[in-house]
């Protein structure tokens, strides 16, 4: 049971179910014993918070069959934890994006998310050294979309490619109303990667997915 006074974030949710939402939403679904191990706190502990994060409406879950035993219960976010992550003033970016288009017409927007675009790939090549070998460029670009709120990281592939995760996207909203800035990050991406690195987007959540990733590698696919 949660105990009185406990420290709250600003988003009204204590610590602790704060990183339960945060693991969530980096690794999709999970039971309560993997969340506890991940925390260092006890199963039962997991549970309790699992609950009051259900009951306000911050998760669920489905049962999953095991060999042994009851089904688990793998607990995900629901759409109304969006809410808890950096969302990069969603509402003000939609309304500017919706007032472009009307005042200059879809080749407005494009000229506007373009020249974005162009200081983007300026911003992010002052950091990322060019001719650092690729796996450098990627840590060092993984750094730099953290600091944006994307929750991003890199995994090695066993075929010796990398996947690039980003667990959440901070311009979500505006990407629904506008594909152009998920064209752009491309864009972005092959800049600061150089010719000769082949990027393929493998999840969008625009498309649905829980998280965006991209395959990248050296030389052709």
């Amino acid at each position: 049971m949660e105990k009185r006074g406990a420290i709250r974030k600003k988003s009204g949710v204590v610590p602790n179910r704060q990183a339960i939402l945060r693991l969530l939403k980096q690794q999709g679904p999970s039971d309560s014993e993997t969340l506890a191990a991940q925390l260092d706190i006890s199963a039962m502990a997991v549970r309790q918070h699992l609950y009051a994060l259900h009951t306000q409406r911050l998760v669920t879950y489905q049962e999953e069959q095991r060999p042994i035993g009851r089904p688990a219960k793998m607990w995900c976010l629901t759409p109304a934890a969006e809410s808890h992550f950096p969302d990069a003033h969603a509402g003000l970016t939609v309304n500017l994006l919706n007032a472009a288009e009307q005042t200059f017409g879809q080749k407005g927007v494009q000229r506007l998310v373009t020249r974005c675009a162009k200081q983007q790939i300026a911003d992010y090549r002052s950091r990322i050294p060019a001719r650092a070998p690729l796996q450098a460029r990627l840590k060092t670009l993984v750094s730099i979309r953290n600091e944006e709120g994307f929750m991003a990281e890199v995994q090695r592939q066993r075929d010796g490619a990398f996947l690039l995760i980003e667990n959440h996207c901070p311009i979500s909203a505006a990407a629904n109303v506008c594909p152009k800035l998920c064209d752009a990050e491309m864009e972005v991406f092959h800049a600061i990667l150089g010719e000769g690195v082949t990027i393929e987007r493998a999840e969008h959540m625009v498309a649905g997915a829980r998280r965006c990733a991209y395959r990248i590698r050296t030389g052709e696919p």
